[in-house]
């Protein structure tokens, strides 16, 4: 912990991450030697989307295959808006990548071979068209995030900081200064229930998404954009927030919250089956329950819709019991401990929100708009994702952007650098809140209306109907936030509140359907022009 306990000087760090999943570690890991760094968390190791991550992770490992084809493939998921070449520099870093995470001990699932040697065991998952996603059992994300928090533990550069969650960025133009570069940022120390405040030469935002804004969700509950919008406040451009990933597979039952069944599944044989066990993927894509996740989701919502139904099934039960359950044991185990044994019935699943392709606009070092501040993983649009992410490149991506972006930071920290005084949180003028209800009630409407209108399908009035109700809630959120002290649950709401509106208003720009983005109004892509991205750009 930092040692001056008084939050009216600020704790100071060379580099200031904010988040703590792949993103953020694996750059402190990469900066320790070199910085000092303080890595802010909202909470412990297992509340962040790495944690949970299960399929695994993208990059070429054999010789049958290679980068030709995982860009081809990301390129043909993308819609027509991945950026060919932030897609080439993200798949040609894939295995250096893998190669620091195996000799940091990463347990990735092996194959005995008959010989006795021994090889990563690679599945395959939609839209891949070869055996490329390298991961531990289905729990990748916990073997990966594990990992990674232990060695930062041990770094004596690095300050892990849990419990704490960032307010917002400073910059110079908020403080009148003649520069507007990033210079940290005001942070509530949740345990303490105090605003502290945290300088840096270098901030970084790695918070992940914001699929919390919907009202089913695969991700945990601090999946609130507060990245994006910190970003957006600071004057950062904001791209392609129309793009909402809603994953086709997450468990239907009334005691599972937000738990995802691992595309891998499909990748290993699991078939999607109506309530009467005939499956219909193949009336969807020629490519079955492998096609890309926008489709199956489509698909799957379509077939709820037409008959009425709460859920469809995913069964790989034709499959022997051993595989499934060594190669599924998480998910196994999940299903077993609710009455469903998954080698023997089909798995309830509905379509959830999962992934944000969107968000602050950065070049191939994670620098963004504003000088000194960084932005990798979910929270950052690069251009690989384009209209729709392809599975398991999103931790490609964390890894991938955290050394570039380390390498950036590198190169600038021996030059000379000037403290600026900063003015710590005021909070002379607020009072506690005798009316917590209004963020309860703000935070339910918002998921509601954003679930019915913003969903996996839209049309004109829908967003037209969700653009009023969003202007209306960031007035009052805005008008609470000014009066009252702030808590965990009115930050994340402001910031869910300002990402609502980013995603509404991409969503009304693009007058086409293309990727993730489908509007009953515009059905058809539009080829008869270039495919352009959504860009939003701060007013001044």
């Amino acid at each position: 912990m930092p040692k001056n306990l008084n939050n009216r000087q600020p704790f100071r760090h060379e580099v200031l991450i904010i988040g703590g999943g792949a993103a953020g570690l694996s750059l402190a890991l990469r900066l320790a030697p070199h910085a000092s760094v303080a890595v802010i968390a909202k909470g412990p190791e297992n509340a962040g989307s790495t944690y949970h991550a299960q399929g695994g992770i993208s990059a070429v490992l054999r010789d049958e295959d290679s980068f030709e084809s995982h860009i081809q493939d990301t390129l043909n998921a993308g819609g027509g808006l991945c950026d060919e070449q932030a897609v080439r520099f993200t798949v040609e870093h894939g295995p250096e990548t893998i190669r620091w995470l195996a000799e940091l001990g990463v347990p990735f699932t092996a194959d005995k071979h008959k010989d006795g040697s021994k090889h990563y065991h690679l599945t395959r998952e939609g839209g891949h068209s070869h055996r490329r996603v390298i991961h531990a059992a289905d729990a990748t994300g916990k073997a990966l995030e594990t990992t990674l928090i232990n060695h930062a533990r041990h770094e004596k550069n690095i300050e892990l900081l849990e419990d704490h969650i960032a307010v917002d960025l400073i910059t110079g133009s908020k403080l009148g200064l003649k520069h507007n570069r990033c210079i940290g940022a005001y942070v509530l120390n949740k345990s303490r229930g105090h605003v502290e405040t945290f300088q840096a030469r270098f901030v970084v935002l790695a918070t992940g998404g914001a699929n919390k804004v919907y009202l089913y969700t695969t991700n945990p509950d601090g999946s609130t954009g507060d990245g994006i919008a910190m970003g957006w406040r600071a004057g950062c451009r904001v791209a392609n927030m129309e793009f909402m990933q809603f994953h086709p597979t997450c468990l239907f039952h009334p005691s599972a919250k937000s738990f995802l069944i691992s595309e891998a599944l499909r990748g290993e044989g699991g078939k999607l089956k109506l309530p009467n066990g005939r499956r219909f993927m193949d009336r969807f894509d020629k490519h079955a329950e492998l096609a890309p996740r926008d489709i199956v989701a489509r698909a799957i919502d379509h077939e709820m819709k037409r008959l009425g139904a709460d859920c469809m099934y995913l069964d790989i039960s034709h499959k022997p019991a051993a595989f499934i359950t060594s190669h599924f044991p998480t998910i196994y185990a999940k299903c077993r401990e609710l009455g469903i044994d998954i080698t023997k019935q089909p798995i309830p699943v509905v379509p959830a929100a999962h992934y944000t392709c969107g968000g602050i606009m950065t070049d191939l070092n994670g620098c963004t708009d504003v000088d000194h501040l960084y932005a990798i993983g979910e929270t950052a649009f690069t251009g690989l994702h384009g209209a729709n992410r392809m599975a398991s490149n999103s931790l490609l991506e964390c890894l991938v952007f955290a050394q570039s972006a380390s390498d950036h930071i590198k190169s600038q920290l021996a030059d000379d650098y000037e403290w600026d005084e900063i003015r710590p949180w005021d909070e002379s003028r607020v009072t506690n809140s005798d009316e917590e209800v209004v963020v309860s009630h703000n935070w339910n409407e918002l998921r509601h209306f954003m679930w019915d209108y913003v969903g996996i399908v839209r049309t004109d009035k829908r967003l037209q109907r969700a653009k009023r109700r969003i202007d209306l809630l960031l007035s009052e959120i805005d008008d609470y936030y000014g009066n009252f002290r702030i808590t965990n649950d009115l930050i994340e709401l402001r910031n869910l509140a300002v990402v609502a509106d980013l995603i509404i208003r991409c969503a009304m720009q693009r007058k086409e359907s293309r990727g993730l983005h489908y509007t009953l109004d515009y059905p058809q892509t539009d080829d008869t022009k270039p495919a352009e991205n959504t860009i939003l750009k701060p007013s001044k």
